[in-house]
């Protein structure tokens, strides 16, 4: 179910809303819960089990890990910890990284390998990165764990940023779950203020998939669908500025829809796009375009490593390793190995 079709718009989405605001507050976060996992199960039904199975072992990772803490045994937190992240990469390399480990044994040892069972299961790659972020700000002492699984479980599989991000860290959140755990009144204003807001960036989103990426996406295909030697140079480059534009409406388009479709359920979401194409260096491209992974490779890989704060060599390393792992991040294969390389080095 894609955020642009008549079933998600016409009959989902207000099912899930009215009821969402019919329940009283201490029932919400399960029904969103539950609509998100019905959400991803009407796409990905043979991998549903999966998503439900990283909520619960993620849960009890952080109980274990903070309760491990307030006993102040902090090596046997950082033992849990090192088992949860490993589980969680562990997992994600299984289901994401497979087909292009088994191709390159197919290449070496000239063997033929089915590759037709192998399916990437949607999203695996954002609620895994929701999770380590979730492990890594308990350990750190950055947040509290989450008491209520219900919660925890709505964290990791809401429906508006499940399929294609943005990555959400549990410490910029935490404070607006807290919040409504508490069972506060409806505040019939502070709702239609949400929806206000919600419907209007939902339908600038949603403007941009439909009406701006889905044609210049058309245009796209037409120059690179021609044979090289048709191309003039001015087609070629019309399809450069057409694929650049496509991809940018595209995903921030899916950004917007899923800031817009988060602030309807009265959660508000960090940025995911800030005008990247006006950047004046590559170094702020990266800072504007999809900032939540960029962030969260940051926090979660680069910060820890050393950063900039070691000798040069060092440095150096810990830059080309981060974007090596952001090129595997955003396609398995060697293309985006030597993609992430790219961009680590200049």
């Amino acid at each position: 179910m894609v955020f642009s079709s008549f079933v998600f718009l016409f009959r989902f989405l207000p099912a899930v809303l009215v009821v969402y605001y019919c329940l009283p507050e201490c029932a919400r976060h399960f029904w969103l819960l539950l609509s998100s996992v019905l959400f991803y199960a009407w796409g990905e039904p043979n991998y549903v089990i999966l998503l439900v199975l990283s909520i619960a072992v993620n849960y009890f990772f952080g109980i274990l890990i903070g309760y491990y803490k307030n006993q102040n045994r902090r090596k046997a937190a950082g033992i849990v910890m090192i088992t949860a992240v490993s589980a969680n990469v562990l997992m994600l390399c299984v289901f994401k990284y497979s087909l292009m480990v088994l191709e390159l044994f197919e290449t070496i040892c000239s063997v033929q390998i089915d590759f037709a069972g192998i399916i990437l299961p949607a999203g695996i790659s954002f609620y895994t990165f929701q999770s380590v972020s979730y492990l890594a700000d308990v350990w750190r002492g950055d947040v509290k764990p989450q008491k209520s699984m219900v919660s925890f479980g709505m964290y990791i599989a809401m429906f508006p940023q499940l399929i294609a991000g943005p990555v959400v860290r549990y410490k910029f959140i935490e404070a607006q779950i807290e919040k409504k755990q508490k069972n506060q009144r409806n505040d019939l204003q502070r709702v239609i203020r949400n929806l206000s807001y919600g419907i209007g960036r939902f339908i600038v989103g949603l403007s941009k998939k439909v009406i701006l990426a889905n044609n210049v996406g058309i245009y796209w295909q037409q120059i690179s669908g021609t044979e090289t030697g048709e191309l003039s140079g001015i087609m070629a480059w019309f399809g450069i500025m057409a694929f650049a534009f496509q991809i940018y409406f595209d995903f921030s388009g899916y950004s917007d829809m899923a800031l817009g479709l988060a602030a309807m359920f009265g959660f508000r979401l960090e940025e995911n796009f800030n005008y990247p194409y006006i950047s004046k260096s590559i170094t702020e491209f990266w800072r504007r375009w999809h900032i939540s992974i960029g962030t969260w490779f940051r926090e979660y890989v680069y910060i820890p490593l050393g950063g900039n704060r070691t000798g040069r060599v060092r440095h150096i390393f810990n830059i080309l390793l981060v974007w090596m792992l952001t090129g595997l991040w955003h396609g398995a294969s060697f293309n985006f190995l030597l993609w992430g390389l790219y961009f680590g080095v200049i």
